[in-house]
């Protein structure tokens, strides 16, 4: 990227058990309470047909209900907006459970799990569930895949000028996977991004860095090894309503340098 980009961020979305909104976050980052008084077991992703919601595995519920909140925060129809859905790992419980039926009965594996076994399978939910045919991007890159989620949305805002739905999600490792990855919690964060303009709740710069910077402290030890989680960084700046720099991993040899140059009311 040789220019720095100018966004505005419309809408947030976040859902963890203990963060089901981004109210509660936001209390929580700015330290006046420790976490949401009853976590929820699961989310509520409304916008899903009763039907689908009890299919859904948590990956694509989380990713949902995560876009879901950003979009209403943002007053945009989703059926008007771009998305791009990143998740490091996709569905592990249920390529888990695909493994482990091949190996010993392959002839009883359900086609239900099987089509939801694909990575982009949130980003399908939300598009029949909303209507939307606009363009949809699913993203993987391992820890930094919350950063280049972030930049191929960032990116498209700029070339297009107009507003993106962004959701980073992943779910806890299971099974032998939890030997190889380090995913311990379900977290799905979500921003609807546009043209830095008056609807915007606070405006962000977005520059490419080919120098890598120490990661943000981690938040919530119960998100550790979570790379949705690296976009609590960015919820807690926005949270403390301070202009603030941020950087964050986009691949192997790149970082994304963000600043909240205005902040919500």
């Amino acid at each position: 990227m040789s220019v720095t980009l100018e966004l505005g961020i419309e809408g947030i979305g976040v859902w963890a058990p203990e963060l089901p909104d981004w109210a509660t976050a936001r209390n929580v980052f700015c330290g006046n309470v420790e976490t949401a008084v009853a976590p929820a077991a699961r989310p509520p992703a409304s916008i899903l047909p009763a039907g689908e919601r009890r299919r859904a595995p948590e990956s694509v519920l989380l990713a949902v209900e995560a876009a879901q909140q950003a979009c209403t925060m943002a007053r945009r129809d989703p059926r008007d907006l771009t998305h791009v859905f990143a998740s490091a790992y996709g569905d592990i419980a249920i390529n888990d459970y695909l493994c482990a039926t091949l190996a010993s009965a392959p002839n009883e594996v359900s086609p239900t799990k099987f089509h939801n076994s694909v990575h982009n399978a949130p980003a399908g939910y939300w598009a029949i569930a909303s209507g939307c045919m606009r363009a949809s991007t699913a993203v993987s890159a391992g820890v930094a895949t919350f950063g280049a989620g972030l930049l191929e949305a960032a990116t498209h805002v700029g070339a297009e000028a107009e507003p993106v739905l962004f959701v980073a999600y992943d779910v806890a490792a299971v099974g032998p996977l939890r030997d190889v990855i380090p995913s311990r919690s379900g977290l799905a964060v979500a921003f609807v991004l546009g043209p830095a303009s008056s609807r915007a709740v606070v405006h962000l710069r977005v520059a490419l860095a080919s120098a890598l910077a120490p990661e943000p402290a981690l938040l919530h030890a119960s998100h550790q090894g979570n790379p949705a989680a690296a976009g609590l960084a960015l919820l807690a700046a926005l949270a403390r309503g301070q202009p603030h720099r941020l950087t964050l991993a986009a691949g192997s040899d790149r970082n994304l340098n963000l600043e909240i140059s205005s902040c919500p009311n």
